[in-house]
């Protein structure tokens, strides 16, 4: 390896920048990371108060193979540092009229709730899950493998002539309509592209993958949160000579010649390299290369936001499902208030996860540690003062009672973050958690390149950059980063 490129400068401590400095310092290369804030972990973070733990940003681990890989490129065992813990049922469901079901990793079962669903046979999911996983396998050997900027490797034709043209390439509510009856199952399915911040109704029917992995390979937490595995990451990259500097807020990428030559910080240290990784927000680039450059990611390009509660409860929650999603009454319309009307819904769907069904250690004994979630818009203007709070708030709750979950008035902890807030925190455009949507193709397959095609040495990881967000595609990007790294540098 040459002398000139050992030196390694990543710009945010985030899963993305943690991973990617994990795999280099493992092949030797000396990685200095510069987190703003005061710990890493970025949008993956923590809330510790009163016995509760809070997962802040993801909590939910889907293909644990990819995580179990990251480790083993550093020559560890992922058992040796974090213990991944299965959650089942996968899911509580209930509807605004009522329709209650458990997506269960019990295959007969799940089968079972679909059948009576349906009111019928389960053929049509079957069709459509055999659909998602023919996508599957051509995207794990495309998209996934490789940043397409790149002109990657094509497929086996094995792969290629199982591609299916016309309904994998299509509308993604569209094709769930296609396949199934059932109100309550469209919807159970159609809120599987918000875990990339889209729409069902603009993004194409290749995120079918998204539900077919959950069900294919589970879903996971980590004991004491997903926090813990930053942590791990951070010791490990550290023992490999890795470091984090905190506090640490870069202002500007140095060049000279054409080429990326290190960062400067808010405090006007500079710290010379020989490649820079951004781990931010893709579109923030632009201005750390010149502070004249015109503001990126326009709002109508934005992926969703969020409004978020950290409820801490002396008492249990009745139900035993971890994760539990209560449904608007009209979810197109509340699609519409996200996307067109750039609103915060009147009737929002509710996302609640409680954390302590499969891990006591999350609160403290006889407690309950709840996160809730409803989506929002990632908005500049929106000033989200203690009015706008108190709004959603009401919203929130109203979704909530509506569907028989409890009363959180004596909550001991209690917590808002705001898509200002999220925003603010972590230098994301309004807040929007994924960067920009996958509404159409160009914005699901052509997010910002891993490499910068006009400065040398200049790179991107993470969620708002290939292949897009959630934790094992952040993993991913690391892995196609250090691939494109060791090529060129």
């Amino acid at each position: 390896m040459p002398e000139k490129a050992q030196r390694v400068a990543v710009i945010g401590a985030g899963l993305g920048g943690l991973a990617l400095g994990l795999r280099l310092a493992a092949r030797g290369r000396r990685v200095t990371l510069f987190e703003q804030d005061a710990r890493p972990g970025g949008k993956m973070n923590r809330l510790q108060r009163d016995g509760f733990t809070f997962d802040t940003g993801p909590s939910l681990v889907t293909l644990p193979h990819v995580f179990a890989e990251l480790f083993e490129a550093a020559g560890l065992r992922i058992e040796d540092h974090v213990e991944l813990m299965p959650v089942r049922p996968f899911a509580a469901y209930r509807l605004a009229d009522g329709t209650a079901f458990e997506h269960s990793a019990d295959l007969p079962s799940w089968l079972a709730t679909v059948r009576r669903l349906e009111d019928g046979p389960a053929t049509g999911y079957l069709r459509f899950m055999d659909l998602a996983a023919r996508l599957h396998e051509v995207s794990r050997h495309t998209f996934l493998a490789a940043s397409p900027w790149e002109r990657p490797r094509p497929p086996p034709l094995r792969v290629l002539l199982r591609v299916p043209w016309r309904q994998g390439f299509g509308n993604y509510a569209r094709v769930v309509e296609r396949h199934l009856r059932s109100d309550a199952l469209r919807r159970f399915l159609f809120r599987y592209p918000t875990y990339v911040g889209s729409s069902p109704w603009r993004t194409p029917s290749t995120l079918a993958v998204i539900p077919w992995i959950e069900h294919t390979f589970g879903a996971w937490h980590i004991r004491g949160g997903l926090y813990a595995l930053v942590e791990a990451i951070a010791r490990a990259g550290a023992s490999l000579g890795m470091e984090v500097r905190t506090g640490a807020r870069v202002t500007r990428i140095l060049q000279e010649g054409g080429r990326a030559r290190g960062v400067e910080l808010a405090d006007g240290t500079r710290a010379e390299a020989d490649v820079v990784v951004m781990n931010g927000d893709a579109s923030t680039v632009p201005r750390l290369l010149d502070p004249d450059a015109p503001a990126g990611l326009p709002e109508s390009e934005r992926s969703l936001s969020g409004f978020v509660l950290l409820l801490g409860l002396p008492r249990r929650v009745p139900g035993e499902a971890h994760h539990r999603v209560f449904f608007s009454a009209d979810y197109r319309r509340e699609f519409d208030d996200l996307f067109e009307r750039r609103i915060f819904p009147d009737d929002p769907t509710v996302y609640v996860n409680l954390p302590a069904r499969t891990d006591p250690s999350m609160a403290p004994p006889g407690g309950e540690t709840v996160f809730v979630m409803a989506n929002a818009p990632a908005n500049d203007g929106d000033a989200w003062d203690a009015a706008a709070v108190e709004r959603a708030t009401a919203r929130v709750f109203a979704r909530l009672r509506a569907g028989g979950f409890p009363d959180a008035a004596d909550a001991v902890v209690r917590e808002a973050w705001t898509p200002r807030r999220i925003g603010e925190t972590y230098g994301m455009p309004g807040g929007a958690i994924y960067g920009t949507h996958s509404h159409g193709y160009r914005r699901a397959f052509l997010r910002p390149p891993n490499r910068d095609r006009r400065l040398r040495g200049l790179y991107a990881v993470g969620g708002s950059t290939h292949p897009g967000g959630g934790t094992p595609t952040v993993l991913m990007s690391a892995r196609i980063v250090q691939a494109l790294i060791e090529a060129r540098e």
